[in-house]
C-alpha cells in the first residue's frame, strides 16, 4: 500500500510563488501517474497536473499551463509542483494522488491513495 504525504503549502501574495511536495511511501511499481488536483469550499476537486512515471510526459489545465511546473525527483520518489505567479484564485488545498490504470488521467476518479492535502492560500 501507498502512502502519499503533501508539504509545502503556506501563504503568499499574488505574484509570489510556492513548491510543493508529494513524498511517496511505499512500493511504487504499477504506478501509471502521479497528479495533483484542488479543491475550494464548495466547489468540486478539479485537476491541476499530472506526470507519467515510467516515461515522463506532463499535462496540465489550463488554468494553470505556463504558470506551474509539475516534475518528478527519482531518487526519492517525490512529485514538485512549482507555483509561480500565483493568483488569488489559485487559493486551495492541493492533493495529490496516484493512478494504477491508465484512462483519463485528468479525472479524479481515476487516481487512488490520496494524500492529506495541503493549503495554499494566495492573498491579493
Amino acid at each position: 500500500q501507498v502512502q502519499l504525504v503533501e508539504s509545502g503549502g503556506g501563504l503568499v501574495q499574488a505574484g509570489g510563488s510556492l513548491r510543493l511536495s508529494c513524498a511517496a511511501k511505499g512500493e511504487m511499481d504499477g504506478t501509471r501517474a502521479v497528479g495533483w488536483f484542488r479543491q475550494t469550499p464548495g466547489k468540486e476537486r478539479e485537476f491541476v497536473a499530472f506526470i507519467s512515471w515510467n516515461n515522463g510526459p506532463t499535462h496540465y489545465s489550463d488554468s494553470v499551463r505556463g504558470r506551474f511546473a509539475i516534475s518528478r525527483d527519482n531518487a526519492d520518489n517525490t512529485v514538485y509542483l512549482q507555483m509561480d505567479s500565483l493568483k488569488p484564485e489559485d487559493t486551495a488545498v492541493y492533493y495529490c494522488a496516484r493512478n494504477t490504470i491508465g484512462g483519463t488521467l485528468s479525472s479524479r476518479g481515476f487516481y487512488t491513495d490520496w494524500g492529506q492535502g495541503t493549503q495554499v492560500t494566495v492573498s491579493s
